[in-house]
Protein backbone atom coordinates (compact mmCIF):
# COMPACT_ATOMS: atom_id res chain seq x y z
CA UNK A 1 0.00 0.00 0.00
CA UNK A 2 2.81 2.22 0.86
CA UNK A 3 4.33 1.70 -1.92
CA UNK A 4 1.96 2.28 -4.37
CA UNK A 5 1.24 5.46 -3.20
CA UNK A 6 4.81 6.62 -2.96
CA UNK A 7 4.17 8.53 -6.44
CA UNK A 8 1.06 10.31 -5.28
CA UNK A 9 2.70 11.44 -2.49
CA UNK A 10 5.19 13.12 -4.45
CA UNK A 11 2.66 14.30 -7.04
CA UNK A 12 0.86 15.64 -3.49
CA UNK A 13 4.35 17.90 -2.88
CA UNK A 14 4.08 19.16 -6.57
CA UNK A 15 0.73 20.34 -5.68
CA UNK A 16 1.88 21.84 -2.58
CA UNK A 17 4.77 23.45 -3.38
CA UNK A 18 2.30 25.20 -6.12
CA UNK A 19 0.19 26.39 -3.89
CA UNK A 20 3.05 28.03 -1.31
CA UNK A 21 4.52 29.76 -4.81
CA UNK A 22 0.46 31.10 -5.52
CA UNK A 23 0.86 32.23 -1.92
CA UNK A 24 4.28 34.41 -2.72
CA UNK A 25 3.15 35.82 -6.25
CA UNK A 26 0.83 37.62 -4.30
CA UNK A 27 3.38 39.05 -1.89
CA UNK A 28 5.38 39.91 -5.40
CA UNK A 29 8.19 37.53 -4.23
CA UNK A 30 8.87 36.84 -7.64
CA UNK A 31 12.33 35.24 -6.66
CA UNK A 32 10.64 32.50 -4.21
CA UNK A 33 7.85 31.94 -6.85
CA UNK A 34 10.83 31.04 -8.99
CA UNK A 35 12.33 28.63 -7.49
CA UNK A 36 9.12 27.31 -6.09
CA UNK A 37 8.66 26.48 -9.83
CA UNK A 38 11.68 24.42 -9.96
CA UNK A 39 11.29 22.41 -7.07
CA UNK A 40 7.39 21.84 -8.16
CA UNK A 41 8.74 20.78 -11.93
CA UNK A 42 11.71 18.00 -9.67
CA UNK A 43 8.66 16.77 -7.99
CA UNK A 44 6.70 16.52 -11.42
CA UNK A 45 9.72 14.46 -13.02
CA UNK A 46 10.21 12.32 -9.72
CA UNK A 47 6.38 11.13 -9.66
CA UNK A 48 6.17 9.88 -13.30
CA UNK A 49 10.07 8.70 -13.11
CA UNK A 50 8.99 6.94 -9.23
CA UNK A 51 5.22 5.78 -10.79
CA UNK A 52 7.68 3.74 -13.40
CA UNK A 53 10.25 2.16 -11.20
CA UNK A 54 7.90 1.07 -8.75
CA UNK A 55 5.20 -0.20 -11.52
CA UNK A 56 2.88 1.04 -9.85
CA UNK A 57 0.68 3.13 -12.53
CA UNK A 58 -3.20 3.94 -11.31
CA UNK A 59 -5.87 6.50 -12.65
CA UNK A 60 -5.97 8.15 -9.66
CA UNK A 61 -2.45 9.21 -9.84
CA UNK A 62 -3.14 10.42 -13.27
CA UNK A 63 -5.67 12.54 -12.42
CA UNK A 64 -3.65 13.96 -9.60
CA UNK A 65 -1.15 14.75 -11.43
CA UNK A 66 -3.19 16.91 -13.65
CA UNK A 67 -4.97 18.59 -10.91
CA UNK A 68 -1.61 19.42 -9.48
CA UNK A 69 0.07 20.25 -12.68
CA UNK A 70 -2.54 22.63 -13.18
CA UNK A 71 -2.20 24.52 -9.86
CA UNK A 72 1.14 24.27 -10.24
CA UNK A 73 1.99 25.40 -13.83
CA UNK A 74 -1.14 27.21 -14.94
CA UNK A 75 -2.59 28.78 -11.97
CA UNK A 76 0.62 29.91 -10.59
CA UNK A 77 2.25 31.17 -14.19
CA UNK A 78 -1.24 33.56 -14.28
CA UNK A 79 -0.54 34.78 -11.07
CA UNK A 80 2.51 36.09 -11.58
CA UNK A 81 1.33 37.70 -15.14
CA UNK A 82 -1.56 39.27 -13.01
CA UNK A 83 0.63 40.70 -10.82
CA UNK A 84 3.02 42.10 -12.84
CA UNK A 85 0.09 43.73 -14.49
CA UNK A 86 -1.50 44.88 -11.43
CA UNK A 87 2.03 46.48 -10.89
CA UNK A 88 1.33 48.69 -14.10
CA UNK A 89 -2.35 49.66 -12.75
CA UNK A 90 -4.26 48.77 -15.90
CA UNK A 91 -7.41 48.01 -14.18
CA UNK A 92 -9.11 45.00 -15.47
CA UNK A 93 -6.81 43.95 -17.74
CA UNK A 94 -4.82 42.63 -15.44
CA UNK A 95 -8.04 39.55 -15.27
CA UNK A 96 -6.15 38.78 -18.85
CA UNK A 97 -3.54 37.50 -17.25
CA UNK A 98 -5.93 34.46 -16.53
CA UNK A 99 -6.51 33.10 -19.84
CA UNK A 100 -2.94 31.39 -19.04
CA UNK A 101 -4.99 29.29 -16.10
CA UNK A 102 -7.75 28.38 -18.15
CA UNK A 103 -5.64 27.60 -21.65
CA UNK A 104 -3.79 25.54 -19.27
CA UNK A 105 -6.41 23.74 -18.66
CA UNK A 106 -7.03 23.08 -21.79
CA UNK A 107 -3.61 22.06 -22.67
CA UNK A 108 -3.76 19.34 -19.58
CA UNK A 109 -7.02 18.39 -20.53
CA UNK A 110 -6.07 17.41 -23.98
CA UNK A 111 -3.01 15.71 -23.11
CA UNK A 112 -4.81 13.32 -20.96
CA UNK A 113 -6.66 11.76 -23.69
CA UNK A 114 -4.50 12.63 -26.95
CA UNK A 115 -2.32 9.32 -27.69
CA UNK A 116 -0.64 10.81 -30.24
CA UNK A 117 2.23 12.32 -27.68
CA UNK A 118 4.14 9.60 -26.47
CA UNK A 119 7.42 10.85 -28.55
CA UNK A 120 6.89 14.27 -28.92
CA UNK A 121 4.47 17.18 -27.00
CA UNK A 122 1.69 18.66 -29.33
CA UNK A 123 1.83 22.34 -27.76
CA UNK A 124 3.93 23.94 -24.96
CA UNK A 125 4.22 21.80 -22.25
CA UNK A 126 2.81 23.83 -18.96
CA UNK A 127 6.07 23.46 -16.93
CA UNK A 128 8.10 24.93 -19.48
CA UNK A 129 5.44 27.39 -19.97
CA UNK A 130 5.16 27.97 -15.84
CA UNK A 131 9.29 28.27 -15.95
CA UNK A 132 9.85 30.82 -18.65
CA UNK A 133 6.88 33.06 -16.90
CA UNK A 134 8.53 32.24 -13.47
CA UNK A 135 12.01 33.67 -14.38
CA UNK A 136 11.46 36.63 -16.25
CA UNK A 137 11.69 38.00 -12.69
CA UNK A 138 15.53 37.72 -13.86
CA UNK A 139 15.08 40.00 -17.08
CA UNK A 140 14.40 43.39 -15.12
CA UNK A 141 18.33 43.21 -14.66
CA UNK A 142 18.77 43.56 -18.07
CA UNK A 143 17.76 46.93 -19.13
CA UNK A 144 17.44 46.24 -22.89
CA UNK A 145 14.61 44.02 -21.92
CA UNK A 146 13.08 45.76 -19.40
CA UNK A 147 10.18 46.45 -22.10
CA UNK A 148 8.90 43.01 -21.33
CA UNK A 149 7.38 44.01 -18.38
CA UNK A 150 5.35 46.94 -20.04
CA UNK A 151 1.94 46.38 -19.75
CA UNK A 152 1.53 45.69 -23.45
CA UNK A 153 4.11 43.17 -23.78
CA UNK A 154 2.81 41.52 -20.78
CA UNK A 155 -0.54 41.08 -22.17
CA UNK A 156 0.53 40.18 -25.87
CA UNK A 157 2.58 37.37 -24.53
CA UNK A 158 -0.04 36.20 -21.90
CA UNK A 159 -1.96 35.93 -25.62
CA UNK A 160 1.23 34.92 -27.23
CA UNK A 161 1.74 31.96 -24.31
CA UNK A 162 -1.68 30.54 -23.92
CA UNK A 163 -2.03 30.15 -27.83
CA UNK A 164 1.08 27.86 -27.67
CA UNK A 165 -0.05 25.61 -24.72
CA UNK A 166 -2.98 24.11 -27.20
CA UNK A 167 -1.65 24.68 -30.72
CA UNK A 168 -0.99 21.32 -32.21
CA UNK A 169 2.71 22.17 -33.04
CA UNK A 170 4.90 19.28 -32.42
CA UNK A 171 7.67 20.40 -29.67
CA UNK A 172 10.80 18.15 -28.75
CA UNK A 173 10.13 16.22 -25.89
CA UNK A 174 13.00 15.04 -24.10
CA UNK A 175 12.24 11.09 -24.06
CA UNK A 176 15.43 8.69 -25.75
CA UNK A 177 14.83 5.18 -26.65
CA UNK A 178 18.57 4.94 -27.70
CA UNK A 179 21.21 7.26 -27.64
CA UNK A 180 21.80 7.44 -31.06
CA UNK A 181 22.52 10.94 -32.33
CA UNK A 182 21.12 10.34 -35.55
CA UNK A 183 17.38 9.80 -33.89
CA UNK A 184 17.97 12.18 -31.21
CA UNK A 185 19.56 15.37 -32.70
CA UNK A 186 17.48 17.88 -31.87
CA UNK A 187 16.97 16.69 -28.26
CA UNK A 188 20.71 16.68 -27.72
CA UNK A 189 20.83 20.31 -29.34
CA UNK A 190 18.67 21.47 -26.95
CA UNK A 191 20.02 19.89 -23.74
CA UNK A 192 23.46 21.45 -24.98
CA UNK A 193 22.82 24.53 -25.63
CA UNK A 194 20.51 24.73 -22.53
CA UNK A 195 23.73 23.86 -20.47
CA UNK A 196 25.60 26.05 -22.15
CA UNK A 197 23.36 29.19 -21.37
CA UNK A 198 23.00 28.07 -18.26
CA UNK A 199 26.78 28.17 -17.64
CA UNK A 200 27.01 31.48 -18.85
CA UNK A 201 23.99 33.50 -17.46
CA UNK A 202 22.90 31.09 -15.01
CA UNK A 203 19.00 32.05 -13.88
CA UNK A 204 18.83 34.99 -16.21
CA UNK A 205 19.25 32.11 -19.11
CA UNK A 206 15.58 30.27 -18.23
CA UNK A 207 13.44 32.19 -20.29
CA UNK A 208 15.97 32.27 -23.19
CA UNK A 209 16.28 28.55 -22.82
CA UNK A 210 12.56 28.44 -23.23
CA UNK A 211 12.35 30.54 -25.97
CA UNK A 212 15.18 28.28 -27.75
CA UNK A 213 13.17 25.32 -26.85
CA UNK A 214 10.51 26.72 -28.69
CA UNK A 215 12.33 27.60 -32.06
CA UNK A 216 13.96 24.59 -32.34
CA UNK A 217 10.82 22.83 -32.20
CA UNK A 218 9.18 25.10 -34.84
CA UNK A 219 12.50 24.11 -36.94
CA UNK A 220 12.03 20.97 -36.56
CA UNK A 221 8.36 21.00 -37.64
CA UNK A 222 9.29 22.74 -40.33
CA UNK A 223 12.14 20.44 -41.38
CA UNK A 224 10.22 17.53 -40.99
CA UNK A 225 7.14 18.88 -43.08
CA UNK A 226 9.74 19.96 -45.76
CA UNK A 227 10.48 16.25 -46.17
Amino acid sequence: MIKKNIPNLITAANLFTGAVGIHFATQNEFEIVAFCIVIAAVFDFLDGMLARLLKVHSEIGKQLDSLADMVTFGLLPAFVMFQYLQINEVGLWSYFAFIIAVFSAFRLAKFNIDTRQNEEFLGLPTPANALLIGFLIYWREIEQLNFIFQSTSLIMSSLLLSILLIVELPMIALKFKDLKWRSNAYKYITIIVSIILLGIFQLTAVPFVILFYIFLSVIKFMVQARN
